[in-house]
Formats: C-alpha cells, sequence, structure tokens
C-alpha cells in the first residue's frame, strides 16, 4: 500500500521513475530452500522469497529448468505457489514420488537494466518409501522335526530407507540370535530389499506356535508383518508316577504309570526294571505284585517311542522294609578296664532305631549301632540290641561282655546214683576265658581212664565254660563217697567236693 500510494502522489511520469529506480536495485533471496526429506504421497513446499525482483525466476531440479510460469505446465503435479506482491515463489509438490528425489535451485535471471541474475542454495529432497509387506519365503506354514535346524527367511521389497526386519517368537520374544541380514539395491538405484534369515533349532515348545517376521523403515514406523505357524514334530516326552501312593511297603502292589507327550502321538511303550526289559508289558502301566526288599533302590524305566524317536524316563525305587540282622552282635571276653565293641549291624528301611540296654541294670546305654564299652565289673554282663522302624515289629538280639577271671564251678555238691548202675556226676564251671584242664579226684586219687577201667570222661565245652560228666560203670558200694572237680584256666583254679550219694533200690 505505501508503493501504490507513492506511485499516487507521484503520478505517471514519477512512477516510471521510481520503477527504473526499483530496478536497477540488487536482486536478493530472503528465504532460500532448504534440504526436506518427504514420504512419497505427502506434499512438500520449497521455499524460494526474493526481494528487488526483476529478472526472470525459475526452480530447477538436478539443474533442468522446470519453466517461469507459476502453473509449470508439463509438470502437473509441480507450481509456485505464493504471491508476485510478496515475492514469493515457492515450489509445492503434490503428490510426491519417488522421481521427486533430485537436488533443486531457486533461480532468477538477470533484470532489465543489468541487475545481475541470482542462484539460491541447492536444496536436496529426498523421498522416502515405505517398503512393501514382508513375506516369509517358507509360507505360513512349515512342519519341521525337533533339534533339526530350519531356515526361515523374510523379505521386504521397495523400502528407502531399507526396511529393518525383526522377529519374533510365539511367546512374544523378540530373537537376536541365529540372524543374518542382507539388503540389495534395487534397479532404480533408490529402493532397497532387504532379507532376513533365521536359523532356527526347533524344540517341542515351538510346537503350533507362530514366528512373525516386521518390516519398517523410518517412512512408516507403522510394523508391517508376515506370519509362519510352526508344527514341530518331536520325539515323546515321558513321565513316570507311581500311582499306588506315595510310600512303597514291602509285601505290596505297586503301581507305575507312563505318559508321553509326543508329535505325531502314536507311541509304543517298553517298562524295564534294573535295565532289564520286562517282557510281555507294551501298555501305558506296569504292576509288581507283592514286592521286596531286593527291589529298594531299583530303577523302574518306561521307554516311550513314535516315529520321530525314544525317550526314557525312570524312578528310582523307595521299598521300605522290616529291620533285620546283617550279623548278629557276638560276645567278647576281656580283661579288666579293656575297651570292646559291640556291633548290632542292622538292615531296614527307613534307618532302624536302635537301642542298647544293659540287662543287668535295666538301662539304655546306647543309640548307635556300634557300641563302646570300658570293661569293669559293673560294665560287664548281658547287652540286649533292640531295633525299630515305624510300621514294622521290633527286632532284639544279646550278646555278653565277659570279663575274664578264676573259674567258678556252679554243679550241685551232692549227686546220686544207684549201685550196680551207670552213675554220671557233672562238673559244670564258667569259665572265661575257657578251661585248660578238669581234674577228678576220688580219696585223694586222680582218675585217670587210660590206666583204669570202669571210669571214662566226657568233656563239653559250653558257651560260658565247660562241662566235665565221670561215667562210672557198673557203680559199687565203693565207689560212693567224695569226689574232687578241679578246673584251671590262665587266671586261677576252682575246685569242690561232689557228694555220690547212693539211692538203694
Amino acid at each position: 500500500f505505501f508503493y501504490l500510494f507513492l506511485l499516487l502522489r507521484m503520478g505517471v511520469d514519477g512512477a516510471k521513475s521510481f520503477n527504473r529506480t526499483m530496478e536497477k536495485l540488487p536482486q536478493s533471496f530472503a528465504m532460500e530452500p532448504q534440504d526436506q526429506t518427504a514420504v512419497v504421497g505427502s506434499r512438500v513446499t520449497l521455499p524460494c522469497r526474493v526481494v528487488n525482483k526483476s529478472g526472470q525466476l525459475q526452480w530447477t531440479k538436478d539443474d533442468f529448468g522446470l519453466g517461469t510460469h507459476r502453473n509449470l505446465s508439463g509438470f502437473e503435479r509441480y507450481s509456485m505457489v505464493g504471491s508476485d506482491e510478496e515475492g514469493d515463489f515457492s515450489l509445492d509438490i503434490f503428490p510426491v514420488m519417488l522421481d521427486d528425489d533430485a537436488k533443486y535451485q531457486c533461480q532468477v535471471g538477470p533484470g532489465k537494466f543489468g541487475t545481475p541474475g541470482i542462484r539460491s542454495r541447492f536444496a536436496t529432497l529426498m523421498v522416502l518409501v515405505p517398503p512393501e509387506p514382508p513375506k516369509i519365503v517358507q509360507g505360513d506354514f512349515m512342519v519341521t522335526t525337533e533339534d533339526r535346524e530350519i531356515e526361515l527367511e523374510c523379505v521386504s521389497i521397495g523400502g528407502r530407507p531399507v526396511a529393518e526386519i525383526t522377529w519374533i517368537d510365539g511367546l512374544g520374544n523378540v530373537l537376536v540370535k541365529g540372524i543374518e541380514y542382507m539388503k540389495e539395491a534395487l534397479p532404480d538405484a533408490r529402493r532397497f530389499t532387504a532379507k532376513s534369515i533365521l536359523k532356527l533349532t526347533p524344540k517341542k515348545e515351538h510346537h503350533n506356535t507362530i514366528f512373525t517376521c516386521q518390516a519398517q523403515n523410518t517412512a512408516d514406523r507403522t510394523y508391517r508383518s508376515a506370519r509362519l505357524k510352526l508344527e514341530v514334530k518331536y520325539a515323546p516326552k515321558v513321565s513316570v508316577k507311581i500311582i499306588s501312593g506315595d510310600r512303597i511297603v514291602e509285601g505290596t502292589d505297586v503301581r507305575f504309570r507312563c505318559h508321553a507327550d509326543a508329535n505325531p502321538p502314536e507311541v509304543s511303550y517298553k517298562w524295564y526294571i534294573g535295565h532289564e526289559m520286562v517282557n510281555g508289558n507294551f501298555s501305558t502301566e506296569l504292576v509288581i505284585s507283592n514286592i521286596s526288599k531286593k527291589f529298594h533302590n531299583a530303577i523302574v524305566e518306561c521307554e516311550a517311542r513314535n516315529v520321530v524317536g525314544k525317550s526314557e524316563e525312570s524312578e528310582t525305587l523307595n521299598v521300605h522294609y522290616r529291620p533285620t540282622f546283617r550279623t548278629l552282635p557276638k560276645s567278647v571276653e576281656a580283661d579288666l578296664n579293656m575297651v570292646v565293641t559291640l556291633s548290632c549291624d542292622i538292615d531296614s528301611n527307613p534307618v532302624a532305631d536302635i537301642v542298647w540296654i544293659h540287662d543287668e541294670t535295666g538301662r539304655a546305654v546306647s543309640s548307635l549301632a556300634n557300641l563302646t564299652i570300658t570293661v569293669t565289673h559293673e560294665t560287664a554282663g548281658r547287652y540286649l540290641c533292640k531295633a525299630s522302624v515305624l510300621g514294622f515289629p521290633e527286632i532284639e538280639t544279646e550278646a555278653t561282655v565277659y570279663l575274664k577271671g578264676p573259674p567258678s564251678i556252679i554243679s550241685p555238691r551232692q549227686q546220686f546214683g544207684t549201685i550196680t548202675d551207670t552213675g554220671q556226676l557233672e562238673c559244670e564251671a564258667f569259665s572265661i576265658p575257657q578251661a585248660k584242664h578238669i581234674i577228678w579226684l576220688h580219696n585223694g586219687h586222680e582218675i585217670n581212664t587210660s590206666h583204669e577201667t570202669g571210669y571214662s570222661i566226657v568233656e563239653s565245652v559250653l558257651p560260658e565254660g565247660v562241662k566235665s560228666t565221670l561215667i562210672i560203670y557198673n557203680s559199687q558200694q565203693e565207689h560212693f563217697g567224695g569226689y574232687n572237680c578241679t578246673v584251671i584256666n590262665d587266671y586261677g583254679i576252682d575246685f569242690v567236693e561232689i557228694d555220690f550219694v547212693s539211692k538203694g533200690r
């Protein structure tokens, strides 16, 4: 308006003079185009505003002129927008296409009075292209076998920049291992094909899961996806369970069940006990009747097989059985203050509770299998070992700790016989250690059976000593009367007078 006001005030001649003055002023850019990026199909405007424009203005694309008229005939998607009054000749492109990816410049030619032409800086328009939806080369369904490596290939075509490809498994996990990524330029040298190869060793848990390939680039951050369902054939996964109860007790029947998860599900079964096959049993159940302790810690194994392969699972048996003595405790002979050990070796499951009881005092002296004793007059004697397991009868046995010493004769001092019968006199002695000599005397004379007829002597070893039996054949009156029995061991001597009395007829 100020310019129009001046023209009105100056008149026609004055206006012409003013225009000539303006045309002689140097041309300059108030605004120049900048580098931009645009997505195919969008609108982009490259700004160009000129001050003191006196020459013709045009835009160039890769140094090719687009024309001087605002409608840019011949380029239907291009136009110069703005107003002459404001010196605005911005280049508008809609819709943007890949071919618009170029270097642009706003140029103004020389004015009528020799005003120099001007050129803007070059502005690069980079056109971005979303990739086509990705495709998995193997299709949308694949059948494979467990533990055999496979390759899944995902292809995304036409992206600029090249598409990023992401693999996601059926559990929603982003996969980062075993992936090979490649890119390849298309013939237009602007767009790219992206390939991602996933190397995978399928497992049972991948069966009937969906693997997803996602592709996107900066032109469109919305993921585009392709999916593949994976069917995995796998050998049986076996579990063995005891279904007859948690506790296995000897004498009961034990039932086992075998479960196999397999694909394909057609499965055959075999049972093994202690690595020996159970003949004739190819079902999912096994029964051991009247189980005994020999099965304790035995391994029961179920083998299941399908066309893919076989697998096994086992159960180690824990058989509860009653206590028994592996070996009986042995009595011992010891000197005073000697240390001795009695052993109570019990076989049972679970481990038996053991108690040692000193029989003479009735006192429990130990709960260990091995009882250690310092031998004295008070500690010598009989000891009971008792073993118990919950749910079974208690067992017990005994052993004696003998204190070594002189023998002690325990036979009755008066014994009887009948004239003309065969008489017997017994001399029994407690002797630890065993007696070395037993001597019979009659009327002060030692009886020697090797020289005297009518007598014989029989000696018997007893658990705690010895017994000597003097046999008198055809007893007569002179055979009756007093007999001396003397017993000797390493620790001393004992003797008694036994009166042989006639009972008469």
